[in-house]
């Protein structure tokens, strides 16, 4: 493969993962062996997976999944921390990680937490901003749960030195 085809190879990857955003021109002013590096230390791909793993095909089928409060009548509040959210920000595909903070009080059901662990993980390589993945996650939690009253706070790490703190409820009517 002659400096040319490495150039031409380098270019094509680096459009798909910038979205093709002014590389090109940058590129060609590189010399040859800044061109050779980077082709060299990019790491290849892993290698296709025949079949997912329990725990991907658990995500991946991920529903809300409620039982009948055992209290019904009573007013309680259910916290539930869910410190290791992440999903795909939907411009640049960076992950974002984030704290999710859950309070509800039940009315006739109550969500079963193993099933909100995986259903909050199917997240992890969706592309969708704060804001929207924050007002979806209730609405399912809602839909599933029918509770008298849910609020969720979603407390996104930094990036760029932007830290964002969503926060959406939910009141029975």
């Amino acid at each position: 493969m002659g400096r040319k085809d490495i150039k031409d190879v380098v270019v094509v990857t680096l459009k798909i993962l910038v979205n093709g955003r002014n590389f090109m021109s940058q590129l060609e002013s590189c010399d040859d062996s800044a061109i050779t590096y980077m082709t060299q230390t990019r790491p290849s791909p892993p290698p296709p997976q025949s079949e997912d793993k329990y725990g991907e095909r658990a995500i991946h089928n991920a529903e809300l999944i409620t039982f009948p409060n055992p209290r019904p009548g009573r007013r309680y509040d259910v916290h539930i921390t869910l410190p290791e959210f992440t999903c795909k920000c939907p411009f640049s595909g960076y992950p974002d990680f984030a704290t999710l903070y859950l309070t509800y009080c039940p009315d006739q059901t109550v969500v079963e937490l193993k099933s909100i662990k995986l259903y909050i993980n199917s997240y992890r390589d969706r592309h969708i901003p704060h804001e929207e993945v924050t007002n979806q996650i209730l609405d399912d939690f809602v839909a599933a749960a029918n509770p008298l009253y849910a609020k969720l706070k979603a407390d996104f790490n930094p990036r760029g030195n932007v830290h964002t703190v969503i926060e959406v409820e939910y009141h029975q009517s």
